[in-house]
């Protein structure tokens, strides 16, 4: 793998580094709530910290089941323990919830009563992942923000089951056993305001349908896809980062302009079996090709501007691709000259 430079530019790696929403905690005060209307129990098998105290710490005891959980409790760590079943008992008086970690447990579709998610009203953010989730929970709390489902055994999506949460802004369903069936063209119906769509690393050969229009960052790495519909990021005008690497993409199963987007500024089609650069638009920022089955490039054909040795027009009008990754192809140095013409603004390419 060579890598080339260009001195008078700062170079910019960006390797599967992603725009999201920050998960944070909001140190804020009880407001209106008054702190002293809270007693301050701690379960036994648990940690309170007093400098924290809407806070509790219960992760890594080897635990069960959920202990009762106090009324000032906004922020619960369960993860990394034994826990097989979500039941209504132990949130009965934990009605300020906003947080909940039960990553790491044991957790099945029939472990989960029903109803007791949705009743948790001011939950934001709730994390499942590392279980033996069958399906995803259902019903789910309208005030939602955050659903991380990663690394269970889903192979089923409840109908509705998002069809009310319109504040979630990211859903991460990675490494599960979704197929295509699962996904019909109302799954997604409700997510008005999702901005990260994860479904990498499942066993889809169809590209998702309906995908949610305000969608910005769109996963699909490592399923089997071979062909992407024509016009099918039309209906996703903000997508910008999107990845499909590890798929089985091949120059047949991409139209011609599907990837000529001008939202798109990050690209990633690494681990396919492309022989050539598809066409794309000219504010892509980075394009990851590495370990197709290019064997050579074109800067002319790439090129999604005519720009002339002699053009010194300005930066906002030529083609802003700033990282090229082609290594794992058959391409042999040195670069050709009208790549280096063509992407005036480009940093580093990596072959």
């Amino acid at each position: 793998m060579t890598a080339k430079v260009y001195p008078s530019l700062l170079v910019l790696f960006l390797t599967n580094t992603v725009w999201t929403r920050n998960v944070r905690q909001v140190y804020d005060a009880m407001d209106p709530e008054d702190w002293s209307l809270f007693t301050f129990e701690c379960p036994k098998e648990c940690f309170c910290p007093p400098s924290f105290p809407n806070a509790l710490y219960c992760d890594n005891k080897g635990l069960k089941e959920i202990p009762a959980i106090p009324a000032r409790i906004w922020y619960l760590y369960l993860q990394n323990n034994l826990i097989e079943t979500i039941s209504e008992k132990p949130f009965v008086n934990a009605t300020h919830l906003k947080w909940i970690n039960l990553n790491k447990n044991k957790i099945t579709s029939n472990g989960i009563e029903k109803g007791v998610l949705s009743k948790l009203k001011r939950l934001l953010y709730l994390f499942l992942e590392d279980n033996e989730l069958e399906e995803v929970p259902a019903p789910l709390p309208t005030s939602l923000e955050q659903l991380r489902l990663a690394r269970n055994k889903i192979s089923r999506i409840p109908d509705g089951v998002f069809s009310n949460l319109k504040n979630l802004t990211m859903l991460d369903l990675q490494h599960n056993k979704l197929l295509d069936s699962a996904l019909q063209s109302d799954t997604f119906q409700g997510l008005n305001n999702l901005m990260q769509l994860n479904i990498a690393k499942n066993a889809l050969k169809k590209m998702p349908l309906s995908i949610p229009t305000n969608t910005v960052q769109l996963f699909l790495d490592n399923n089997s896809i071979e062909v992407i519909p024509e016009n099918y990021f039309s209906a996703i005008p903000k997508v910008t980062f999107l990845r499909l690497n590890y798929n089985k993409l091949s120059d047949d199963g991409i139209p011609p302009n599907v990837f000529n987007v001008s939202s798109i500024l990050d690209l990633q089609l690494s681990h396919n079996q492309l022989t050539k650069i598809p066409p794309f638009n000219a504010h892509l920022e980075h394009l990851h090709l590495d370990h197709n089955r290019i064997k050579s490039v074109n800067g002319t054909l790439i090129c999604p501007t005519s720009i002339a040795i002699e053009d010194h027009s300005s930066s906002g009008n030529m083609p802003r691709l700033r990282y090229l990754r082609l290594d794992g192809n058959e391409i042999q140095p040195p670069i050709p000259l009208d790549i280096m013409i063509c992407f005036r603004l480009l940093q580093a390419v990596v072959i």
